[in-house]
């Protein structure tokens, strides 16, 4: 039976560091807004875990609800107004934004010292050329949740499958930091499962469910499993076919309760170094 790489224990195992690194910092708590279009229901349920999570560790949030019809125009000086308030640290936008919207000029003049999912430019060149900067949250957690659970990425093969410039590709450059060998792969592979298969490590954020199937792994692979998305059942499932690869495999990310569980706390960490660099 594979090992259950859960998040929750990860997120515990981080939470004394941070407390030690919100106790360093002197005066108020650091600050994070979070601009949220409309109110979708899996938006709301990671807003919600966000708050407790940044309640237990001394850190504010600062909910910024946007009406779903909001224009562009509107958005944009919504988005400059949090931007530039001075008694904030961090800055999360919830993306993908409804139709109509796009977020380009967000992505364009966020101050990339609150940039804490790591989305402007200057973070993305950073990330890409292997300075020190802000990675977006989920790779990050990615390899935070292999640290924790032992797994050291020197030497290693990876597959992700995903190229999107959120998980997929930012992963990719976080690994490579860590001298693994990378294969960033994606549904139009051509023999997608003999990839994953020769991979030592095979992380799933395709964005499709059933994506990594038993045909991708071996008795030795180590499955992360970034994929949100709704089952046939209604019940959120990732994008592996959890019950057919979990016997085969030797460790296994579930969802939910694995990568997510610790986003919240990637960002946290985020923001105390945000504050940190703005001088706090």
């Amino acid at each position: 039976m594979a090992i259950l790489m859960k998040g929750a224990e990860v997120a515990a195992g981080m939470k004394e560091t941070l407390l030690a690194e919100r106790r360093a910092l002197q005066g108020a708590a650091p600050r994070l807004a979070v601009l949220r279009v409309g109110a979708r229901e899996d938006d709301l349920a990671y807003e919600r875990g966000l708050s407790k999570r940044f309640e237990t560790l001394g850190l504010d949030v600062q909910i910024v609800e946007l009406p779903e019809g909001i224009g562009q125009r509107d958005f944009d000086m919504e988005f400059e107004r949090v931007n530039g308030d001075p008694g904030v640290n961090g800055v999360l936008l919830f993306r993908p934004l409804p139709e109509g919207l796009n977020d380009e000029r967000a992505r364009q003049t966020i101050d990339p010292l609150k940039d804490v999912d790591g989305m402007s430019p200057v973070n993305v060149a950073r990330v890409f050329s292997g300075k020190e900067g802000f990675a977006p949250c989920t790779p990050s957690a990615v390899t935070e949740l292999l640290s924790h659970y032992g797994v050291s990425l020197e030497g290693k093969n990876v597959a992700i499958a995903g190229r999107s410039l959120v998980v997929g590709r930012p992963l990719a450059m976080l690994m490579l930091a860590a001298h693994a060998t990378v294969t960033v792969c994606h549904t139009r592979t051509a023999d997608l499962a003999a990839v994953c298969r020769g991979a030592d490590i095979v992380v799933a954020a395709a964005g499709r469910a059933g994506v990594i199937g038993p045909d991708c792994v071996t008795e030795r692979s180590i499955v992360v499993d970034v994929g949100i998305n709704t089952g046939r059942d209604g019940k959120l499932c990732g994008d592996v076919d959890f019950g057919a690869v979990e016997p085969i495999v030797s460790m296994i990310t579930p969802v939910p309760g694995g990568v997510g569980a610790v986003t919240t706390s990637v960002l946290a960490k985020n923001l105390l170094k945000a504050a940190k660099l703005q001088g706090w």
